[in-house]
């Protein structure tokens, strides 16, 4: 059987490096002031660090709903996130060789984590924009208490503290992305898996909702499976092009076909459009029920697909039962064969063909020896002793159902099996 899985290799995105540091420019006297009121201001923010999360915190409740369900949902961890994001930035401005390595990690594991939980970007993003206004709002508040005539030196640090804001927004920002990519690559691999299973027959039975949730089809549903291979494109956006707009398909992309699980309305089959793309063939399974079906019409669909021509074309399994039955035992199709049809390998092989070609004419006529002449472009006498020659040759009778019957199959498994 073949294996509905096609094997592939998807490159899973690695940790990014945290940006560079910047090379430190060289310090005027009046930098190095600056740098005193903004540490001596910064120290007293690290001490009121509980009371300017708490700030923090009500703004973003105020003004992101994002973070108000956040909130709402676990305000302990959420605090916790803020103060540790908090005191991390702060200390960088005291400490930058000695502590903005540590805040990049904790901005990364910020921005993994809640793209993990699915916070929006764009509320992250405006969280850490505000908490720099905060914490740039507290520096220049404690400065005009303290040492008012100092507050004019913080300009000279402004650059340094909003370029360590926007820096943590783009890392943040990078991992969230990062993130969400290995998430989604996740999510499409266990989607395949599970597709897999199902179309292998080894899907758990505990593992069916999860499926049906994951490929957006009900559980208990009826459903047909569509095997494509040949001329119908590149993968399953090629093969989605097999059936009609508007179907609830899954498509799978597998190793020699690719497999559509069609969800079929009841009493009714998939519409499969007649003019499909050249050389396409198509194999559609007769209707089974529920996702825990799926492997044994998809073992149907590749029989109806091995029944199609070379050349390409639409069999459905439903309209094709005697020729599956051969394809699908093909010892006993020869068996079949051998019986019904090996007592003419002594004729000559063109004598032999005229007689199997009448007879398969005859049977696509309907028994009709008229309507075979016309198409055999012979009397109809001619097709009647044809007939009889065949009959004395085997000691089969065509008038009896039963001979009838095992003589119609043996020529289909000799169609399919040679």
């Amino acid at each position: 059987m073949r294996h509905a899985v096609r094997p592939r290799t998807l490159p899973r995105p690695g940790p990014e490096p945290a940006p560079p540091p910047r090379t430190p420019r060289v310090r005027s006297l009046i930098d190095a002031d600056a740098l005193r009121v903004l540490h001596r201001a910064a120290r007293v923010l690290l001490d009121d660090l509980p009371q300017l999360t708490d700030g923090l915190v009500a703004v973003l409740q105020e003004q992101e709903p994002a973070y108000r369900a956040a909130v709402e949902a676990d305000a302990t961890t959420t605090w916790q996130e803020v103060h540790r994001s908090l005191r991390h930035s702060i200390s960088s401005l005291l400490d930058p060789r000695g502590a903005r390595d540590a805040a990049r990690r904790c901005t990364w594991k910020i921005g993994a984590v809640r793209a993990e939980q699915g916070l929006p970007l764009d509320a992250l993003l405006h969280a850490f924009r505000l908490g720099g206004s905060l914490v740039w709002q507290g520096l220049v508040d404690e400065t005009s208490r303290s040492a008012p005539e100092d507050v004019r030196l913080l300009v000279h640090v402004a650059s340094d503290v909003w370029d360590f804001v926007d820096e943590h927004c783009t890392l943040v920002a990078d991992a969230y992305r990062q993130t969400e990519r290995q998430l989604a690559w996740r999510r499409e691999n266990r989607v395949r898996l599970l597709a897999a299973a199902l179309l292998d027959g080894t899907s758990r039975i505990a593992d069916l909702p999860e499926a049906a949730q994951a490929l957006a089809l009900p559980e208990h549903g009826r459903y047909v499976v569509v095997a494509v291979a040949g001329g119908a494109g590149p993968g399953c956006s090629g093969a989605q092009a097999a059936l009609a707009p508007g179907v609830r398909v899954h498509w799978h992309t597998g190793v020699e076909a690719d497999y559509g699980i069609v969800l079929a309305g009841d009493g009714t089959e998939p519409v499969v459009p007649e003019e499909q793309a050249a050389g396409a063939r198509i194999g559609v399974s007769s209707a089974v029920r529920g996702l825990s079906a799926v492997g044994e019409a998809r073992r149907l669909a590749d029989t109806a697909l091995s029944l199609c021509p070379g050349q390409g074309g639409t069999i459905r399994l439903t309209e094709h039962l005697p020729a599956a039955l051969v394809v699908s035992s093909p010892e006993l199709g020869a068996a079949l064969v051998e019986r019904l049809l090996g007592p003419l390998a002594h004729l000559e092989p063109a004598d032999a063909e005229v007689l199997l070609d009448t007879l398969a004419t005859w049977l696509a006529c309907d028994g009709s020896a008229q309507r075979a002449s016309r198409r055999l472009y012979c009397h109809r006498n001619t097709v009647l002793n044809r007939l009889r020659r065949y009959e004395q040759l085997t000691g089969r009778s065509l008038s009896r159902p039963t001979d009838l019957t095992e003589t119609t199959l043996a020529l289909t498994a000799r169609n399919f099996l040679t």
